[in-house]
């Protein structure tokens, strides 16, 4: 999405924007208890009844297991990865020139349905056309549905039932799991060799990026993203991944939050009021990338630019043990690479 809107963007819009740094920054605010829904679904895919307990805690039921799903992008990736298809998504879902976005995963974009590719987009009437059984997104601010848009909100949920899952306020291995408990719920296999194995290679990763960053404690990692005007940090804390990181003994910079509490907005002038060894970038489409960012003099100057050491972040993850092993791995390798420069 543009971050040059015309009109003040909404909390969960600005997230939405490659502006707004850290998973749940801003909606955290608004967030409410960092709890796990104990909720799950039903253990197979036979005909009977359905029902699934989401992070609302909400239940959603149908007559049987839904099978015309439609899904926010990304989690419609998570669940690919389980086995389980959809019909339908919304958000982004294809970059300018065609090819998937970053968040699309290994979803075969050519054989959904894109009822909205950006912000505030999600074609109503195409949706009601699907018969949709099931619809499933994340959810950043309790009880606010990811990419589903509140002008029509009321007539997209008339239409099926709904699972929101958590993507902030919690942690990559408890989102992962809630992934996978929908998955199981809509009848996949999830103690399958390929599930297993993922799952094996993530908590490989998880024990290599918990001794790479005991190897280097010195070393100090800035999360940021940038727009054309200012630059964004992040605090660690505030989000699934990088709280996750924290978790395994990964040391961020502390910025002095906005009156949110989540971020820090810098001028490109102030860009290195912090000193970081290792930058993370937000790698979403809406974000400028590394690579636009020579034209400023301050970011060309910071000692982890200079030193080659800055990395992407996968700013919103795909939560499967498939897609969050490699976030793992690439983290530890930058670190276990990483000489400090700051």
């Amino acid at each position: 999405m543009s971050t040059t809107r015309a009109s003040r963007p909404t909390r969960r819009g600005l997230l939405a924007m490659g502006g707004a740094v850290g998973l749940g920054a801003v909606l955290a605010a608004c967030g409410g208890d960092a709890k796990d829904s104990a909720g799950s679904g039903s253990k197979s895919a036979d005909a009977g009844p359905w029902k699934f307990q989401d992070d609302r805690g909400q239940v959603a039921e149908a007559g049987s297991v839904p099978k015309n799903i439609v899904a926010f992008t990304g989690v419609a990736a998570a669940l690919h990865d389980y086995g389980i298809e959809v019909k339908a998504v919304f958000g982004p879902t294809k970059t300018k020139d065609g090819k998937p976005d970053v968040q699309a995963g290994d979803l075969d974009i050519g054989k959904v349905e894109v009822l909205g590719n950006v912000w505030g987009e999600f074609n109503v009437e195409k949706y009601a056309a699907l018969g949709p059984e099931l619809l499933v997104t994340a959810m950043w601010e309790k009880d606010a549905l990811w990419y589903v848009p509140d002008a029509s909100k009321d007539k997209i949920l008339k239409l099926a039932p709904s699972v929101a899952l958590w993507a902030a306020e919690t942690t990559i291995p408890k989102a992962i799991q809630r992934h996978e408990d929908l998955a199981a719920s809509l009848g996949a296999d999830v103690k399958s060799a390929k599930v297993t194995a993922a799952k094996a290679r993530f908590e490989k990763a998880a024990a290599r990026l918990r001794a790479a960053a005991k190897s280097k404690p010195d070393i100090k990692v800035m999360i940021g993203s940038a727009s054309q005007d200012l630059f964004y940090v992040s605090l660690a804390k505030m989000s699934a991944d990088t709280l996750y990181f924290q978790e395994l003994g990964v040391r961020f910079v502390e910025p002095k939050v906005n009156s949110a509490g989540f971020f820090e907005e810098l001028s490109w002038e102030n860009v290195d009021k912090y000193g970081a060894d290792v930058i993370m970038m937000d790698n979403r489409s809406s974000a400028l990338q590394p690579a636009a960012l020579a034209s400023k003099p301050t970011w060309e100057q910071l000692p982890a630019v200079e030193a080659g050491q800055v990395v992407p972040r996968t700013t919103e993850p795909i939560y499967s043990y498939d897609k969050c092993a490699p976030i793992l791995e690439d983290l530890a390798k930058a670190i276990e690479n990483a000489r400090k420069v700051a």
